[in-house]
């Protein structure tokens, strides 16, 4: 009798199009610890204007990937919307459209974080919905419990000790915290959001 051979199943593929590169060094890292049943495939735009980050969202939810996750940093956003003169169509106003069109698409999942990707960092450590309106009012408070953070690929990939291994013992703490800030709203968008917690919940490392 012919052995039956085990023949692998490929694995799906979750999507991430990420604006930055703190972003993209921590999921990279999450890919290297956890034991997953996805491949994880963070993407940086070249060009990383909303309508250029859009456009691969799309693609990729077309062509490859079961899930794709779209994180966004909302005081880029509200900082470009600021500056527009008057009477010519905002940032937000374009990232509303666009988040529309997201939400019609059940394999696309926007994950937005106000201020800024950093948020997610502080939830780790306290349960805060306090608004901050950009990274350098977040950072003193991130520092309270990150002392030496640097936004380069050398902390976040340090050998010793890596961004998501600092992280990782305080991770149920983050999504309990930032799960309980709720979703994202353009009703209430001076709000401190953390949808990082979706992630987790989508790769089942949320217990």
């Amino acid at each position: 009798m012919r052995e039956s051979k085990n023949i692998s199943q490929k694995k799906s593929i979750f999507s991430f199009v990420v604006e930055g590169k703190c972003e993209l060094w921590y999921l990279q890292r999450l890919k290297q610890h956890e034991r997953l049943s996805v491949n994880l495939e963070p993407r940086l735009p070249q060009k990383k204007t909303l309508q250029k980050q859009y456009e691969l969202v799309e693609k990729l939810a077309e062509e490859e990937s079961e899930k794709v996750f779209w994180i966004v940093d909302f005081d880029t956003i509200m900082k470009e919307t600021r500056e527009v003169k008057k009477g010519n169509k905002t940032l937000l106003q374009e990232f509303q459209e666009l988040y529309d069109k997201c939400k019609n698409n059940d394999k696309i999942i926007v994950v937005v974080n106000n201020p800024c990707f950093e948020y997610w960092f502080l939830q780790h450590f306290e349960q805060t919905s306090k608004h901050f309106t950009a990274y350098a009012e977040l950072e003193k408070n991130l520092k309270k419990y990150l002392i030496d953070y640097e936004k380069t690929e050398k902390y976040y990939k340090n050998s010793r000790q890596d961004i998501y291994q600092k992280l990782k013992e305080n991770q149920q703490i983050a999504i309990f915290n930032s799960e309980k800030l709720g979703e994202f709203s353009f009703e209430n968008s001076t709000t401190g959001i953390a949808e990082m917690y979706k992630i987790f919940k989508e790769l089942n490392i949320d217990k």
